[in-house]
């Protein structure tokens, strides 16, 4: 199933969480924190301005990409938990 996300909206799917620190400790899932880094999977046609005329979005499906910490919408989609979130929540995309 393909989610089409609406305007300025972008899927994303979140890496997996680390399992081990720098120092090679072993971390349990209660202290493993959410990753705010991710992959998009799809893309919105882009912003609306004045004038009727649409923005494209900057990212593209398969991008890498920083995003706020308490950014988006989780949702469940087949089995797998997305996040929808709007263009100016992405921080950075990483290469």
């Amino acid at each position: 199933m393909k989610v089409t996300p609406i305007g300025d909206k972008i899927v994303i799917r979140r890496l997996d969480a680390e399992e081990k620190t720098p120092g090679g400790i072993l971390l349990p899932d209660a202290a493993k924190e959410k990753p705010q880094q991710g992959r998009v999977l799809s893309v919105g046609d882009g912003r609306l301005i004045a004038g009727g005329k649409r923005v494209p979005n900057q990212v593209n499906e398969g991008d890498k990409v920083v995003f706020l910490t308490y950014a988006g919408t989780e949702v469940s989609v087949a089995g797998d938990e997305l996040l929808i979130l709007r263009e100016e929540d992405i921080l950075a995309v990483v290469d």
